[in-house]
């Protein structure tokens, strides 16, 4: 009989490389609760007509990707293909903005689309991203992408680049759109397919094709810089003295146009060139029509969203260095010892300290070998003689120094094993 394997654009995410992602969400977290940014959790699926009217129906994304299907009551429903769509419906359901104030929401999880998989692309993937609901605020652009800035840096993420782009309003766009159709009509017979079908439909896409004689079209095309209203270019010119105070480096990108119909305003995409090839790891802009859209009112919003396995990819490929998981490595051999290690590893976990203890009761050969593995900092190990005196040996890897201190020692007189810890971790 076969082995059933995951299903094509699917992957596991195993032990041995789920510590990178914890290490992602802590940081994330962190950073976020720091901004007073408050967690929300959507439903992994929805009514298809929420992407449809949300995201646009003349997307890649909804025309093309979304994973959608009847239910046992013919409902059309559809797996989320991504967060913001779903974050506004409960926006709205939950009436959040009679809350006054502005919403600063996170979220993290698994999206859906059906892509051609590849190296830090699956068919379900997971994205982590902000909302700023209720501010029209340039500040508030300014602060996401701040944000953003952050985490990266904190990640060891230092060569990544800005690019910065406005797609006005709606007005702003209509006369850009009639402008892209009169440039790119002359030229149909040599576009891709898509951007043949698109012409008409949404223009604005053709600039996103990766087909390399449309891009190449595209390079003479007008820039929406040029056609933005008084309104929209006092907007972006904030944005951009916001961000030159914060000294976050942008580059100006007028190509840049997103892959969701519900931008407006501020667009932009943060790109990592630490691998010698450019990777867009986070994404995201102003969407101030989209609440109103859906159905509630004029709700100004910015936020963005973070590729998971694209940025983790990254960071295993740079081998960037992890903070260790645990504290101690516990071995032990011998009745008596192994009795006691087990006591002694409940206590000291209950004395906060991360205690991984070894139950394999092989060799301290092999129990040692996996201590070295660990990425703990330090390695207690007790033999019967251990066990009989109620100590244990302290082993610092990194030195090899090694002492015997007693089980009480370890329990009771924490502190300076929590400094000698922290000092550790901080020259890693």
């Amino acid at each position: 009989m076969s082995l059933i394997q995951a299903v094509r654009g699917t992957r596991d995410i195993l032990p041995g490389e789920s510590s990178d992602w914890q290490r992602v969400e802590a940081a994330a977290r962190t950073l976020l609760a720091r901004a007073g940014y408050q967690e929300i959790r959507t439903p992994l699926f929805e009514q298809t007509d929420l992407f449809e009217r949300g995201i646009g129906e003349a997307t890649d994304i909804v025309g093309k990707e979304m994973y959608s299907f009847q239910d046992r009551g013919e409902r059309w429903i559809t797996l989320r293909p991504e967060g913001t769509a779903g974050v506004v419906r409960a926006f709205l359901e939950h009436k959040l903005y009679t809350q006054g104030g502005i919403q600063r929401l996170w979220y993290t999880g698994p999206m859906f689309r059906y892509e051609r998989p590849q190296a830090g692309r699956q068919r379900q993937f997971h994205q982590l991203g902000v909302e700023v609901l209720g501010s029209a605020d340039p500040r508030a652009d300014a602060e996401v992408i701040a944000i953003a800035s952050d985490l990266l840096k904190t990640l060891g993420l230092s060569r990544w680049k800005l690019d910065l782009n406005s797609v006005g309003d709606l007005e702003d766009r209509q006369r850009y759109r009639e402008k892209l159709v009169a440039y790119f009509t002359p030229y149909v017979a040599e576009l891709d397919r898509d951007s043949q079908e698109r012409l008409h439909r949404n223009p604005l896409r053709i600039l996103d094709s990766k087909d390399p004689r449309t891009q190449a079209i595209a390079q003479e095309a007008p820039s929406i810089l040029d056609y933005l209203g008084a309104d929209s270019q006092r907007h972006f010119e904030q944005v951009q003295q916001y961000l030159s105070n914060l000294s976050i480096p942008y580059q100006l990108n007028p190509r840049l146009v997103r892959g969701l119909d519900y931008y407006t305003h501020t667009a932009f995409e943060m790109q990592v060139d630490d691998l010698g090839a450019q990777a867009t790891v986070c994404g995201g802009g102003r969407y101030d029509r989209l609440v109103q859209e859906l159905g509630g009112p004029d709700t100004p919003a910015i936020g963005w969203a973070i590729g998971l396995e694209r940025l983790i990819l990254l960071l295993q490929q740079l081998h960037l260095p992890l903070l260790a998981t645990i504290d101690f490595y516990l071995v032990a051999k011998g009745t008596n010892a192994e009795a006691q290690a087990l006591t002694l590893s409940h206590g000291l976990r209950q004395a906060g300290f991360a205690v991984e203890l070894d139950l394999s009761g092989s060799a301290f050969g092999k129990q040692l070998k996996r201590a070295d593995r660990s990425g703990a900092p330090a390695c207690l190990i007790m033999g019967d003689a251990e066990a009989e005196a109620k100590t244990v040996q302290l082993k610092w890897l990194a030195s090899g120094e090694q002492q015997a201190v007693a089980q009480s020692d370890l329990l009771h007189q924490t502190e300076a094993l929590q400094q000698r810890l922290a000092a550790l971790r901080e020259k890693r």
